[in-house]
């Protein structure tokens, strides 16, 4: 009998923790979500520096113009000068060999710099200067809008027929990104020409969690299950910082983005699923990276 009231007392005190979480984070998306989608950018965000010409300030293009490359990479970055040239490092160990084995293939990697306060821009002027500003272009912003609003401010700047946004911390392998594009190449199949795919971790779930402590595991299911039922469906990993969306989707999805913090992708993918963009995920390979937070900024 004692037993089946501890397991009572258990259970009464998970829901009591589920209901809690689930108010603390519809209280917290409250206070991150912005009335209006904040495009607004200031002089300095509205042009990247050429380090090979004197430091020439040079206009970047606007979303709403046509492409003009294949591939555009949105790299969000905050104080990520240790982490950041090892993620380049293998992306452009990708970019450049695809190139090469493909000519019509072109690209452009962005790099925001979310307002850091250590080397983060002078790390990633370095690549755009040894690359050239084709292929590597700095957007520092003038403060810190956090992971979404990085992304946005990207996204707004690009060039790309296909846009992806990938984290600066390297924990997904850039080759993924062929899965991605094909499986964008099934789902794509509207006049509108709108997609996302997600990278997705749902695959490595059993083993993270054996790896993670109860009180993570915990706020790991009691998230999934309020973005589930709340918002968005059929998608198990929103969170992985690997997604690939055609020119057209980002122009929508990015327009109307209110959340620029934490869970930023929720609402993206919640915006999709509303004006019923198609959306699929795909497993890719992603390990963990020391000092990578769990709630990104």
């Amino acid at each position: 009998m004692e037993s089946t009231g501890f397991n009572y007392e258990v259970l009464e005190f998970l829901v009591a923790f589920a209901f809690l979480l689930a108010f603390l984070i519809v209280l917290f998306l409250t206070v991150m979500t912005h009335f209006k989608p904040n495009i607004s950018r200031s002089d300095s965000e509205k042009y990247y520096l050429d380090p090979c010409k004197a430091q020439l300030k040079k206009p970047f293009p606007s979303l709403n113009d046509a492409a003009t490359i294949v591939l555009t990479i949105v790299v969000p970055a905050y104080n990520e000068e240790n982490r950041l040239p090892l993620m380049l490092d293998d992306a452009l160990l990708y970019l450049e060999k695809r190139q090469r084995e493909e000519p019509l293939f072109t690209f452009e990697v962005i790099i925001v710099d979310d307002g850091s306060n250590d080397k983060t821009t002078k790390k990633a002027l370095e690549y755009s200067e040894k690359y050239g500003t084709e292929k590597i272009r700095v957007l520092t912003l003038s403060k810190n809008r956090g992971k979404g609003g990085a992304v946005r401010m990207g996204m707004l700047s690009s060039r790309g027929k296909l846009l992806l946004f990938a984290d600066a911390d390297g924990a997904t392998k850039f080759a993924g990104i062929e899965k991605l594009e094909a499986e964008l190449s099934k789902i794509n199949t509207e006049e509108h020409n709108m997609a996302v795919v997600c990278g997705s971790r749902a695959h490595l779930e059993k083993n993270s969690i054996a790896e993670r402590s109860l009180f993570r595991t915990i706020l790991m299911f009691g998230f999934h299950f309020l973005v589930w039922f709340l918002c968005v469906r059929g998608i198990r990993d929103t969170q992985c910082g690997f997604k690939l969306l055609t020119r057209e989707a980002a122009r929508l999805l990015f327009y109307n983005l209110h959340v620029e913090r934490w869970a930023f992708d929720v609402d993206l993918l919640h915006i999709a699923q509303h004006f019923k963009i198609p959306v699929a995920e795909v497993a890719v390979n992603w390990q963990e990276v020391e000092g990578k937070l769990f709630f990104q900024y």
